[in-house]
């Protein structure tokens, strides 16, 4: 069985919010695969809740592109204390950390009326979001990231 990184940290020890490269694999044609982990909340102290990491999700997904290129995802991850980023090429924590920082202070003054893809036509689960609470959320991640 193949050893999956994110299971080799001691969660017990980890930080938040922080940002930390989590892998880089090169493709047969030498591209370049870069994975971080864009942690919000300590592990084992607290979670996400999911309306909160679902609008989050979609806000991020939008947002974090207008500041760094050639994204591949950004995906929730399932323990609800963060988010993985992948993308293709050599990308620095520094350049990773002033995207995630420039996209939170967006969703700090943003309205529902900005959070793409909350319609029927456009989620999945639609109905499972919570602005409020991930535009506070994302105030806290962003002091914490600040200090």
């Amino acid at each position: 069985m193949a050893k999956v990184e994110s299971f080799k940290i001691d969660h017990t020890v980890m930080s938040a919010p922080q940002i930390r490269p989590a892998g880089q694999l090169a493709g047969p044609i030498g591209d370049v695969v870069s994975k971080f982990d864009l942690r919000f909340v300590k592990p084992n102290n607290k979670a996400i809740p999911t309306g909160t990491i679902h609008t989050l999700e979609h806000c991020l997904g939008f947002l974090m592109r207008d500041y760094l290129d050639k994204i591949i995802d950004i995906s929730p991850m399932g323990c609800r204390t963060g988010f993985y980023l992948t993308c293709f090429g050599d990308k620095s924590a520094n350049e990773v950390k002033s995207a995630r920082v420039a996209s939170l202070e967006k969703i700090g003054k943003m309205t529902i009326g900005d959070v793409p893809g909350l319609s029927a036509k456009e989620c999945g689960n639609w109905k499972d979001h919570d602005f409020p609470s991930a535009q506070a959320c994302a105030l806290e991640v962003l002091q914490g990231l600040l200090r």
